[in-house]
């Protein structure tokens, strides 16, 4: 849609402003996990990065003035004459007044939506005025499911409720068939409000105790990892998403807790190369959660710290995946491998260095260039699940590249399944050298000879 491209990147421009307005002053070594968020109006086409028109987060408190909203700029999308949004420690609301979407197919004289987890009246205040669907008036209702013609549908002041957090959407709106100038997929978001309970804010005091590390029961969604029960970890695992964006979620953390050189290795032996593609747009996972380290089948894969394994295994999108905990809490997660090392165990205590596995393309990899997927999950934002990663480019950056290592002499992984391209698992070539070369009337020519392949 061209009259939508052309203008996405100023919609994005006034959503970084107040995303950045609502984060002035917030700490920057990852100390403060949100507490409360706001969107007034939010749109998220499939395989596109979501678009915030006027956007708070808390911490620290912040709050926008009423101003004018359109997308795109004619607002023959979405528009509203007024705006205005607070985010607190424990609550955030959104109101808005001369609502339309779709060039006035969905009116609403007011809109209103509040989330309070302090309060006995959780919503207190949220609802909509004159609410007006397909020329048709609308009485309000929580979770109210309206038809929109053949071609999408909508839910009115829609509550969602976790164990983390408390959340109302005053309009959630699915586009079931292309429709306005938006392709089908397209989600569009009035009046998102979110506020997290202070049980889940204050689980970074205690890293030992992450929510995640649960009773055998655990809370709801949640399940043990496989592997010793003494291990009790349960990753936030990526979900395939349907298509492309079943939820819209806070933009990637800017966050750089401190994680610094000493002690922490980069995760790839030999020569790799890789860039900064955190956040960028993912059909089947939202956004890229992590960096690709590009390296040759069979590269060892290197524990970054010293810490727990667990999780090895296999998933969907994650091919050969496994996770490690380092010894303050913070999570990593490794994907696409071609295989394991004997060391790649649950609950094994491996030191940083310690090979877990080796470079390949498993998972929603296969056929693609041999890489490793990597993420950076911190303590703090554990809560915040699998959306709690933030961009490694900057560890990958300092952290130390190894000169030597000690390969186990076996490997392992779980059968492919038939219809996978992706390398059979067996012997892995780790090195490789061809002394043919050598010449003996040079003596270096036998030293050069004896470096392996490709350098």
């Amino acid at each position: 849609m061209p009259r939508m491209s052309a203008l996405r990147g100023a919609a994005l421009v006034l959503a970084a402003c107040s995303l950045l307005a609502g984060s002035a002053g917030a700490s920057t070594d990852g100390t403060s996990p949100p507490a409360a968020r706001a969107a007034a109006i939010t749109i998220a086409e499939p395989g596109q990065t979501a678009v915030y028109l006027a956007a708070l987060q808390a911490p620290p408190l912040a709050s926008a003035p009423a101003t004018s909203l359109a997308y795109p700029a004619d607002g023959s999308l979405a528009s509203a004459t007024s705006a205005a949004e607070s985010v607190g420690s424990h609550s955030a609301s959104v109101d808005l007044t001369g609502l339309s979407l779709f060039g006035g197919e969905i009116t609403a004289d007011a809109v209103a939506a509040h989330v309070d987890v302090g309060s006995a009246d959780l919503f207190g205040g949220s609802g909509l005025t004159n609410l007006v669907v397909l020329g048709t008036p609308v009485d309000a209702a929580a979770n109210l499911e309206v038809q929109l013609g053949d071609w999408g549908r909508l839910t009115v002041l829609e509550q969602r409720t976790t164990s983390a957090s408390e959340a109302l959407i005053a309009l959630d709106v699915f586009v079931d068939s292309d429709h306005g100038g938006v392709p089908a997929g397209t989600r569009i978001l009035v009046g998102d409000a979110e506020a997290w309970t202070q049980q889940a804010r204050v689980a970074q005091a205690a890293p030992n105790r992450v929510a995640r590390e649960v009773s055998p029961s655990g809370p709801k969604g949640l399940h043990r990892a496989a592997g010793p029960k003494s291990a009790g970890l349960v990753p936030p695992e990526p979900v395939h998403v349907k298509n492309a964006l079943p939820r819209v979620v806070l933009p990637p953390p800017s966050v750089t807790p401190k994680l610094t050189a000493e002690g922490y290795v980069f995760p790839v032996y030999g020569p790799a190369g890789y860039s900064d593609t955190f956040g960028a747009p993912r059909a089947d996972v939202s956004y890229h959660h992590g960096d690709d380290i590009f390296a040759p089948l069979g590269a060892p894969i290197l524990a970054v710290a010293d810490g727990t394994v667990f999780s090895v295994g296999w998933n969907k999108i994650g091919g050969n995946r496994l996770w490690l905990r380092d010894r303050q809490g913070n999570e990593f997660y490794y994907a696409h491998l071609a295989a394991f090392s004997t060391l790649a165990v649950n609950g094994a205590h491996v030191r940083a260095g310690t090979v877990l596995g080796f470079v390949g393309n498993t998972g929603d990899a296969d056929g693609t260039v041999y890489h490793l997927h990597f993420e950076v999950h911190p303590v703090a934002l554990l809560f915040l699940g699998y959306d709690g990663a933030v961009d490694p480019t900057a560890y990958l950056d300092a952290w130390q590249h190894l000169q030597d290592i000690r390969i186990a002499a076996a490997v392992w992984a779980p059968a492919v399944a038939p219809s996978s391209r992706a390398p059979t698992p067996g012997a892995i070539l780790l090195q490789a050298s061809d002394i043919s070369t050598a010449n003996g009337l040079d003596p270096a020519s036998l030293e050069r000879a004896l470096l392996p392949i490709g350098y």
